[in-house]
């Protein structure tokens, strides 16, 4: 390809497709009206974070490495080009990655550790009380919430690696 039509047509950045589904997925009605997540921007980023998570350890028990890089550098300019869209300037916008990172980490710990087959039941429910309602879960919404992440993680977890990494999640 030359030089101009790599310009004019850059290649789409790798896993596009997956993280459509990421970002599509966590912007379902169903979290934010049945399961009562806040519909803001701090919402929709635990929403964002949580189904990013859910990839990242199917990716991690799958040794795929190149792809879990890719997936957290497509997470990065996600939310870089949304801090930029809301207004947030360049002199803090590395303070605020800084912590968004920090706060994928976490809760890509708390979910593993969560979905590990020796937790206990309730790890899930209270890890999601924690991050997505943080704190304030209506009664039964982390438990709701917690048996539909168990099925979306299940759903993830099934699905072949091919049509995983092509965001082709049933």
């Amino acid at each position: 390809m030359s030089f101009l039509k790599r310009l004019l047509n850059p290649p789409a950045p790798p896993l596009t497709p997956l993280w459509a589904w990421i970002t599509q997925t966590a912007r379902d009605p169903v979290y934010y009206t049945r399961h009562q997540v806040a519909d803001s921007i701090d919402g929709r980023f635990d929403m964002v974070a949580l189904v990013t998570s859910l990839v990242l350890i199917r990716l991690e028990r799958l040794d795929l490495r190149r792809e879990q890089a890719a997936l957290t550098e497509r997470f990065v300019e996600d939310m870089d080009g949304s801090l930029r869209d809301i207004g947030i300037g360049d002199m803090v916008i590395g303070k605020h990655m800084g912590r968004m990172m920090g706060a994928l980490g976490g809760r890509l710990g708390a979910y593993r550790e969560a979905l590990a087959e020796a937790a206990p039941p309730q790890a899930l429910a209270d890890a999601l009380a924690r991050n997505v309602y943080r704190g304030e879960a209506q009664d039964g919404a982390a438990e709701a919430l917690a048996d539909a992440v168990r099925d979306l993680s299940a759903r993830i977890g099934a699905t072949p690696v091919p049509q995983l990494l092509e965001g082709r999640i049933p």
